[in-house]
């Protein structure tokens, strides 16, 4: 048996042995559950309340056709999977027994508890599962938007068709050299670590092809640092340090001119001023400057939904206000005004990092404290903020960086009986082999 297959096979018996084990009382409580939103998160929950409810009634708001391993995008723009290895039918996903409505949610009245479709009307509920994902803002990037990514040579894995583009464009760009520019972006957004992991993948394939020396790479960050984890930040700044990859803060893409292959990016400079009163504020002065590039890797901006914004659920103060993300109690997964609705993952105002691994540690959190609710109890569950960001540093090993809420590292095993704070080999295998057949066989039946 080969490597693949036999971490593929310690991941579903590993999730069987869960199911058989994980024997949980019945909840006889009957009510209509929506879930809004087929991702991860919608259907990990639905999977989960299917199991628990003796007389489940679940209906299930999405209008995608194929479910995709999100995570699988870096590994697809770099070579490592196949296009076709990172999606499944979403009719294969949604649990047996939930009604799915292929369609999508455009509004949400919490007041008198119905969901509105596009095409197929009102969906009334008595609880409602929040998890919509997030959407690209390409509209705030100048110059560029995702029907044009791969013009000008400038790339965003963040979609599946945009994963392909983008490992076109790596190639070309290692056959003919020049200045590599990665950028991030300025709002919350999903998989922070990705944008990290293609630059330093590009930069050893470059290596591994031995034409490092006709190619400069240049990773820009619109954060304070490069990372915000300090138990693994130091690592991750001597690898770009030993990869001569320039780290250029509190920058990020304002405009792109495909057609001169320019990228506009703003900077922005911080700096503290003393009011009246004697309290200081945080001043932000923002600059722009033009450089050129033979090869662009950047994040549009995210936020929640506009039918979430427009729906009043969203938080309404703080400095990510503007992004929309759904106000959300950060211990209990519920809903900050509305008692019945449930939300987390990537829309919702989680102060973590927008990860199918947070999820994972989120959805059991957020049923528990769901059913609690429905039965009339106190929800007790608390979620701590884990997240999990597998940070590839080249073709062979992985920075798994684990954490919670307060930036304090977290340990799994079996990366447990290591140390986490440099990049493994074991790591590497997991990420490659082992987390897709979890994700499929596991997160999407409710299980791990």
């Amino acid at each position: 048996m080969n490597r693949r297959n036999f971490l593929k096979n310690i991941t579903i018996s590993s999730t069987a042995t869960l199911l058989s084990t994980s024997g949980c009382s019945k909840c006889d409580v009957k009510a209509k559950i929506v879930v809004v939103g087929g991702g991860a998160a919608g259907i990990d929950a639905a999977a989960r309340l299917m199991r628990t409810l003796s007389n489940p009634d679940i209906t299930l708001i999405d209008p995608s056709q194929l479910h995709y391993y999100q995570p699988g995008f870096t590994l697809v723009a770099s070579g490592v999977y196949s296009p076709d290895e990172v999606y499944m039918q979403q009719a294969d996903c949604i649990p047996t027994g939930v009604k799915w409505v292929k369609d999508s949610a455009i509004a949400v009245n919490p007041d008198k508890k119905f969901v509105t479709t596009a095409n197929n009307g009102k969906f009334n509920y008595d609880f409602l599962i929040l998890t919509p994902g997030l959407v690209l803002n390409w509209d705030l990037v100048e110059g560029i938007d995702e029907k044009s990514i791969g013009q000008g040579d400038a790339f965003c894995l963040y979609t599946h068709e945009g994963s392909i583009k983008t490992r076109q464009g790596i190639l070309k760009f290692i056959e003919k050299g020049g200045r590599g520019v990665f950028a991030d972006t300025y709002t919350k957004h999903k998989c922070g670590g990705a944008p990290k992991k293609i630059c330093l993948l590009t930069e050893h394939l470059a290596r591994q092809q031995g034409v490092r020396e006709k190619m400069k790479f240049d990773f820009f960050t619109a954060s304070k640092q490069l990372y915000n984890v300090p138990y693994f930040t130091p690592r991750l700044l001597e690898i770009y340090n030993e990869r001569n990859v320039s780290v250029n803060l509190n920058t990020h893409v304002k405009a792109v001119d495909t057609s001169a292959k320019k990228v506009t990016l703003a900077i922005t400079k911080r700096s503290t001023k003393t009011l009246a009163d004697g309290s200081k504020k945080e001043v932000k002065e923002i600059s722009t400057r033009v450089e050129d590039y033979d090869f662009l890797h950047f994040l549009p901006p995210m936020g929640a939904p506009k039918f979430v914004i427009d729906s009043g659920l969203s938080i309404k103060s703080g400095k990510n206000v503007a992004e929309g993300w759904i106000a959300v109690d950060k211990d209990t997964l519920i809903h900050k005004e509305y008692k019945n609705i449930i939300t987390f993952g990537d829309a919702s105002a989680l102060p973590t990092s927008k990860t199918s691994a947070a999820i994972r540690k989120q959805a059991p959190i957020a049923v528990e404290n769901l059913l609690a609710i429905m039965e009339g109890k106190e929800p007790t569950a608390k979620y701590n903020g884990y997240a999990a960001c597998p940070i590839i540093t080249d073709y062979g090993h992985v920075l798994m960086c684990e954490f919670d809420y307060e930036k304090r590292e977290q340990r799994s095993f079996p990366l447990s009986l290591l140390d986490m704070s440099k990049e493994s080999r074991l790591a590497w295998l997991l990420k490659v082999y082992a987390l897709k057949p979890m994700y499929f066989y596991g997160m999407l039946n409710g299980l791990v």
